[in-house]
C-alpha cells in the first residue's frame, strides 16, 4: 500500500492491494486495481460496481494520461476511491481533483500549505465536469 497524503472522502481508506488491469479481469475477488499510463480505463467499465479503489500511476509529472483515465471512469459512474500515485507536484493537484481524483499519494511528500492553496486555487473553470458540478465560466457570462 502507498502512503496517502491527501484524501477527500468520508469513508474508510481502502487498504486492499491494487492489482494490474490484466490481473484484475482474471480475479473474481479483486476490488482494487492499478492503472498504468498504457492501460485503457475503458477496460474497467464492466466492473465499476465491484471496484472500491482505482490507483492511477503517474510515473512522471509530465505524463498526463491518468487525467483522462479518471475522467472516463467518473463520467461512467465510478463512485469509489480514485487515487493518484507517483510523481505528483503541486501544480497538478487542482487539475487532478477536477478530473476525479479524491486521494493523493505522492512519492515525495508535498508541502501541506502549498497543497491546500493549490486545491483551492481557481474559483472559476473553463469546462464543467461531473466531479464538482461547477459551471463553466462562459455559462456564468451567458446564462440561458
Amino acid at each position: 500500500m502507498v502512503d496517502v497524503q491527501f484524501r477527500f472522502r468520508d469513508d474508510e481508506t481502502v487498504n486492499d492491494p491494487a492489482v494490474t488491469v490484466d490481473s484484475f479481469s482474471e480475479q473474481s475477488n479483486a476490488t482494487a486495481v492499478r492503472l498504468e499510463p498504457g492501460d485503457d480505463a475503458r477496460d474497467l467499465l464492466p466492473y465499476l460496481d465491484r471496484l472500491s479503489l482505482v490507483e492511477v500511476s503517474f510515473p512522471a509529472w509530465t505524463d498526463g494520461r491518468g487525467y483522462s483515465s479518471a475522467r472516463i471512469l467518473r463520467e461512467a459512474g465510478y463512485q469509489g476511491e480514485m487515487r493518484a500515485v507517483g510523481d505528483l507536484v503541486i501544480d497538478m493537484l487542482h487539475h487532478l481533483r477536477r478530473s476525479g481524483f479524491d486521494a493523493f499519494a505522492p512519492e515525495k511528500a508535498l508541502n501541506e500549505e502549498d497543497a491546500r492553496n493549490a486545491f483551492a486555487r481557481w474559483e472559476n473553470v473553463y469546462q464543467a465536469t461531473v466531479v464538482d458540478g461547477r459551471p463553466a465560466i462562459w455559462a456564468k457570462r451567458h446564462p440561458a
